[in-house]
């Protein structure tokens, strides 16, 4: 039970955060130039956004249950199983961020999908 709350709080909480930094970031703007200096003023911008820190806290959650889930369960199940966030991620992307996604892309997450299946029933 535990390692099943764990892997729910992990899956939900990064593609939360991955949610949260991409909304923050969008509102910041494009990174157009990578010098220093301009890469320095948008870290500085993305820093004024709520959202962003709403994002490093629940990736900062998910990180935990990570590592609480590897010191449970085998690496082997952990690391596949962490793909469902590929499915939570796509939907979010989805249905908050409203990007649009293609049918090759359905494709792919539904193959990850079979796969999460697989590693956590074999």
């Amino acid at each position: 039970m535990r390692t099943a709350v764990a892997l729910v709080i992990l899956v939900l909480a990064g593609t939360g955060g991955d949610l949260a930094a991409a909304h923050a970031m969008k509102r910041v703007g494009e990174v157009k130039n990578f010098a220093p200096l301009a890469i320095l003023r948008v870290l500085g911008r993305a820093f004024r956004e709520g959202w962003m820190w709403v994002g490093i806290a629940q990736m900062a959650l998910a990180f935990c249950s990570l590592l609480a889930l590897l010191s449970w369960e085998a690496v082997s199940f952990v690391i596949p199983a962490t793909a469902l966030g590929y499915v939570t991620g796509a939907l979010g992307g989805k249905y908050l961020l409203g990007e649009r996604l293609t049918p090759r892309r359905w494709a792919g997450i539904g193959l990850v999908s079979a796969g999460v299946t697989l590693v956590c029933f074999g």
